[in-house]
């Protein structure tokens, strides 16, 4: 059987880090989102891969080619344009033969998860297995009625009393051939977009059997908005195993689980507490805190007394001494100036709120610190306020308080010591 991969959208929930890559490309735990995936698929006996790409594309199939050194077989076939999950699934009718597993790009599951799906799928023979499972707030997914496993109707964003301990769609099917007539027959939703769930529900509306196989929470993670990411490097991290391959010098403390990479140097007087991970060619210290859950992308530089927690940085950042950065995700090639320092705890206690797509948003955390784009520059002792975001190529001045987002190629060299009143 052959996986079907979905990874054509931007994310753009996710920018400006989806700005220069595609969401699928964005590293956690010193992989891409879809390395992860890619491994979850081949620990459960998936080495022939289709992978469904247009935004970006390129970033994709420079990094993992014809897969031949992860071990798999890849083959990538172009969505013309996006126009939701049902066309791009449509794009690979010629491409599969039988049945077939499809999964959204963008997730972190187990390859437990996979095996749930194929043994009901198997068992049951259906035109459609889904998997599902019960989270807290289910209003946000599409949720389904089910009788046992079979599905009876399949609602897109419902309201929070209809959706109340209803479990959503995860994002993992598997299809028989069947599917592939009713994708043509799917007309345009509201967002103007072929969704598979309407496919979907056309086939039950047709009598078809479509169902599902629950699965536990534990084994799944969307990653769609900035928060996710920081939750599915925790996740990734805590898979970590201890292992030293780069210069660690006197007087540095390890604790718990941390990987050092080849050519990384860890100076004196830095304490690393796990699970951590600091990237190949990276030099952290000398007397730095790295605190747990912490990510290094490759020939990261984080000088001096510095304090990072919980935080992404990606490849060739520079950390300037004395900054501290909490809860964060940094982009490529930023320098941060001496002193940096993000907020990522409100006054008032209550969870930080960010604006995605235009619309202020709970993020439900109580901290969360800032998000950076690629190749941003900050002058010393700059102040990101929680929740602010940073496009790519912008310049925040010395001693600026910055409350609130800045767009791409901006330079900001007076303070902003006032937050958005929406905040």
């Amino acid at each position: 059987m052959k996986a079907v991969v979905l990874a054509a959208g931007e994310g753009q929930r996710l920018r400006p880090l989806t700005l220069t890559r595609p969401k699928h490309m964005i590293q956690v735990a010193g992989k891409p989102l879809l390395e992860h995936l890619l491994g979850a698929l081949k620990k459960a006996g998936f080495t022939d891969i289709l992978m469904i790409v247009n935004y970006k594309a390129e970033r994709i199939i420079e990094y993992f080619g014809d897969g031949e050194k992860f071990g798999l077989k890849i083959e990538y076939v172009f969505q013309k344009e996006i126009r939701g999950t049902a066309n791009a699934f449509g794009v690979a009718e010629n491409k599969v033969e039988g049945d077939f597993l499809a999964v959204y790009g963008d997730l972190l599951i187990s390859p437990d998860v996979i095996e749930a799906a194929l043994k009901l799928h198997h068992s049951e023979n259906p035109a459609v297995t889904m998997t599902v499972l019960h989270v807290e707030r289910p209003e946000q997914y599409g949720v389904l009625e089910t009788r046992g496993t079979r599905v009876v109707k399949i609602v897109e964003k419902p309201s929070a009393k209809f959706a109340a301990q209803k479990p959503i769609n995860a994002g993992i099917y598997v299809f028989s051939q069947e599917i592939f007539e009713t994708i043509k027959q799917t007309k345009d939703s509201s967002r103007g977009e072929q969704e598979i769930t309407d496919s979907i529900q056309m086939l039950i509306k047709a009598g078809k059997k479509v169902v599902a196989a629950e699965i536990s929470s534990g084994d799944w993670r969307d990653v769609g908005r900035p928060w996710d990411l920081l939750e599915a490097n925790s996740r990734m991290l805590m898979k970590t195993k201890p292992e030293i391959l780069g210069e660690v010098e006197e007087n540095v403390h390890l604790k718990d689980s941390v990987f050092v990479a080849e050519n990384a140097r860890i100076r004196s007087g830095t304490y690393i507490e796990g699970p951590a991970h600091i990237g190949e060619g990276s030099d952290i210290g000398p007397n730095c805190y790295i605190r747990p859950y912490t990510s290094v992308g490759k020939n990261v530089r984080i000088g001096n007394a510095c304090e990072i927690k919980n935080c992404i940085v990606m490849d060739r950042t520079h950390i300037a001494h004395l900054s501290y950065v909490g809860d964060s995700i940094i982009g490529e090639d930023c320098n941060l100036g001496a002193g940096t320092i993000t907020a990522n705890l409100r006054l008032d206690y209550k969870p930080v709120k960010m604006i995605i797509r235009d619309k202020v948003v709970d993020t439900g955390k109580e901290k969360l610190g800032v998000i950076i784009g690629d190749n941003v520059k900050t002058g010393v002792g700059t102040l990101l306020m929680p929740g602010v975001k940073i496009g790519c190529n912008s310049w925040i001045g010395p001693n600026v308080n910055v409350g609130r987002d800045v767009p791409p190629d901006t330079i900001l060299l007076i303070e902003q010591n006032l937050s958005q009143k929406s905040r």
